[in-house]
């Protein structure tokens, strides 16, 4: 592989307007297609396989006209002090309102809350129930303005009106925080490179592979279903790998400068050596990303696959792009050590054997290298304490409940517990199928009985049967908050119940709705976890055993990552659960984790894990075969790749943490997590747990066996190849290269 990228490199030097024109064409391309390209339709959720789902798919098939994906809204009201939402004037402006929310051609039932039964019993509150005929996405602005104005107008009225529902959700915001992240890794680069050139053609390289990514995601938005979020996580993950891919082939650039190699041989050199681990590092998060789909869940598996496709395309131009762009720089990009003059520079570099003081990261190793046990209980120990929280992980989806206290939603949600009860915010629909039924009458009056048996029930409303008669849905309001046990525990206990009636009647019962939906998508992502974990471990196992021909490296990688994932999640706990740092952080709602972090996390946090396992250890494995001693191959990977893997993992980090500043928490809360990972990964796992481990090691963590060493192919991840093609060279081309 090393030879085969060494040419690809030192062609795309070669043919560097070629090579540029592609990329701008493609980038051209991609930007007129989501020009042009319909705006995304609906982006219902949906968890295939639950009972939740199953019911879901059911309502619309016996209910046609009831819009079960449609956008919901409840506007809310309450008396001023002293008053009752009965009296006759606020009635007037009630009933007004209502009249007002039903002059819209997207609006399917607004219900009159005198006729409905929906006020209090004290009589302070009230609610109008809306329903859409299309999804809140696809809602249009002028919709959204009139429910916003009519709740306006009762206001302006006298009367304290909020606004819940999903009819209000807009698409997320990032926040400038995001560009922040962008400048600090912009400064990062360069101090890095001493080279203002230098550290844009990372920057540069990334955006295009972003802006590709993103504007073929908008593309195909409508004709995919795909979600804001999705192009939201794609952004996130292909600007950190794609800064940080750039980052490393630029480095081994600048390296094989300063060994004195002319420019088109450094650039096949970088892409032949640096671009093999790049990769590799790739397919990892790959892996990772699209082993989501495991999981079942469209959402998740859209999210997974976007997001690997932007990582691969970040692949695709570190290895072209970068070294066409090193083409054009020419001079401009001074070898390893060797400063612009605009940053002070103007010395030359000094040659990488000349003896001279040792840069930090070969003390560091030197020191890991004399006391590898202290630094690993160390380290480890570290890891565990910060991992404790995550031994109170509480699991939920996000609603109106867990938005800022600010928001209009959530006040509507507050006056909705004062008022009906705090169940009432995640009522439970159920739904009867009685078509196998001899007595589709019967059987509804019969589950509605016996859900009113179970303990924790406030509310069961009358069987509202669809025109056929052979399908029911009924109403239950539990007595506990939507996330909490108490109505888990209800679900399961009315679910259990319609074995025995399915039994004596014949009649289906599923449980549905938000709550349901959160509870049954929880436990999907729980049993999900392990096979997951199981096939991304493996395979990314089996491609590190190709990378490093190695046995106990991977092992200890995979062991690391487990380490840094758990500590991470405990960080996720104490900020978003426990509320630790949360004004810090913006969180201004603690609440339970979001589902489908854990096994976000881990697919995402393995695979940027591997990439510095793999840019660090590869100089490792490189020192060891060409000749030196275990110890000493620690220090020198350390000494060539703790630089670059420290600058990448504080761009990382910068990266992720510019999405903390989302408006939306599901995006804030992986930003934070994926930041605080890295920083475990890679400072405590990689850059102190891996060398100590290593040196105890010794020859042993190179070990293979025989037989499967020969079953291997040799993908030369380390360049060995290249050392072979140097010896074979006709003496005309000697002068390409500079003798060592």
């Amino acid at each position: 592989m090393a030879t085969f990228l060494y040419k690809l490199g030192r062609l795309a030097f070669r043919r560097r307007h070629f090579v540029a024109l592609i990329w701008v064409a493609l980038l051209t391309l991609a930007g007129v297609g989501a020009a042009s390209a319909p705006a995304a339709g609906n982006t219902s959720f949906s968890v295939p396989g639950t009972e939740a789902q199953k019911a879901f798919d059911l309502l619309e098939q016996r209910f046609p006209g009831m819009t079960a994906d449609g956008a919901t809204a409840r506007v809310v009201f309450k008396a001023p002090s002293g008053e009752k939402m009965t009296a006759a004037a606020n009635k007037k402006i009630v009933k007004k309102t209502v009249a007002e929310l039903k002059d819209g051609s997207e609006v399917a039932t607004v219900a009159d809350p005198y006729k409905s039964g929906a006020v209090s019993k004290n009589g302070r509150i009230a609610y109008t129930s809306v329903r859409y005929k299309v999804s809140g996405m696809e809602l249009a602005d002028s919709t959204r303005d009139a429910l916003k104005d009519a709740a306006q107008h009762a206001r302006d009225a006298g009367l304290t009106v909020e606004v819940g529902g999903d009819a209000l959700n807009t698409t997320p915001e990032t926040g400038a925080t995001e560009v922040i992240g962008i400048a600090v890794a912009a400064v990062v680069l360069v101090i890095t490179f001493g080279s203002l050139l230098a550290a844009g053609l990372p920057l540069l390289t990334a955006l295009i592979g972003v802006g590709i990514g993103i504007s073929t995601i908008a593309a195909l938005a409508n004709a995919l279903n795909l979600g804001s979020t999705t192009s939201t996580l794609a952004s996130m993950i292909g600007l950190a790998v794609g800064i940080d891919y750039a980052l490393f082939i630029v480095s081994r650039y600048r390296a094989e400068l300063a060994e004195g190699r002319e420019r088109e041989e450094a650039a096949g050199r970088a892409v032949g050596t640096a671009g093999s681990a790049v990769v590799f590092a790739g397919l990892t998060v790959v892996i990772a990303l699209v082993g989501l789909s495991v999981v079942n869940i469209p959402m998740l598996t859209k999210m997974g696959v976007a997001a690997a496709g932007t990582v691969a395309i970040a692949v695709l131009i570190a290895l072209t792009l970068i070294p066409a762009l090193l083409g054009y720089a020419g001079r401009k990009v001074r070898p390893a050590g060797e400063k612009s003059k605009l940053l002070g520079g103007g010395r030359k570099a000094e040659h990488p054997h000349k003896a001279g003081r040792p840069n930090m990261g070969t003390r560091w190793a030197s020191f890991v290298v004399r006391r590898p046990v202290a630094v690993l209980l160390l380290g480890v120990v570290g890891l565990g304490v910060a991992a404790v929280p995550a031994g109170s992980l509480e699991l939920g989806l996000p609603d109106d409940g867990s938005q800022p206290t600010s928001t209009t939603q959530r006040r509507a949600y507050d006056l909705l517990s004062d008022g009906f009860g705090p169940g009432f915010n995640g009522p439970l629909m159920v739904v009867v199928d009685a078509k196998a039924s001899d007595h589709p009458k019967a059987a509804f009056k019969e589950v509605g009985k016996e859900i009113k048996g179970l303990k924790d029930v406030v509310t069961v409303t009358p069987a509202q049967p669809n025109k056929a008669g052979d399908t029911a849905t009924i109403t239950v309001i539990p007595k506990s908050k939507p996330s909490s046990t108490t109505t888990e525990d209800l679900v399961h206990a009315i679910r259990d119940k319609g074995a025995d009636i399915k039994a004596d009647t014949d009649a289906q019962v599923l449980v549905t709705g938000a709550t349901a939906m959160n509870i049954d998508t929880s436990q999907k992502l729980n049993d999900a976890l392990i096979p997951y974990l199981a096939l991304v471990v493996g395979l990314a196992f089996l491609l590190l055993i190709l990378v490093f021909r190695s046995i106990l490296v991977p092992l200890k990688a995979a062991l690391g990552f487990l380490l840094s994932v758990m500590a991470a999640l405990g960080a996720v706990v104490a900020v978003f659960q426990w509320g630790w740092l949360s004004g810090l952080m913006g969180v201004e709602e603690t609440g339970p984790i979001m589902s489908m972090m854990p096994i976000f996390m881990v697919g995402v946090v393995f695979g940027l894990a591997m990439d510095y396992e793999v840019f660090l250890v590869t100089r490792m494995r490189e020192a060891y075969v060409h000749g030196e001693k275990p110890s000493q191959a620690v220090v020198t990977g350390f000494k060539y790749g703790a630089r670059v893997v420290t600058a990448a993992a504080v761009i990382m980090m910068a990266v992720f943490s510019g999405f903390i500043g989302s408006s939306e928490s599901m995006i804030k809360m992986i930003g934070f997590g994926l930041a605080v990972a890295v920083f475990f990964d890679a400072f405590i796992v990689r850059m102190a747990i891996v060398p100590a481990v290593l040196a105890l090691l010794g020859k042993k963590a190179w070990w293979l066996p025989k037989w499967l060493d020969r079953a291997l192919p040799d993908v030369d991840v380390e360049g060995e190849g290249l050392r072979t093609h140097d010896e074979g060279r006709p003496r005309d081309e000697d002068r390409e290269l500079v003798s060592a």
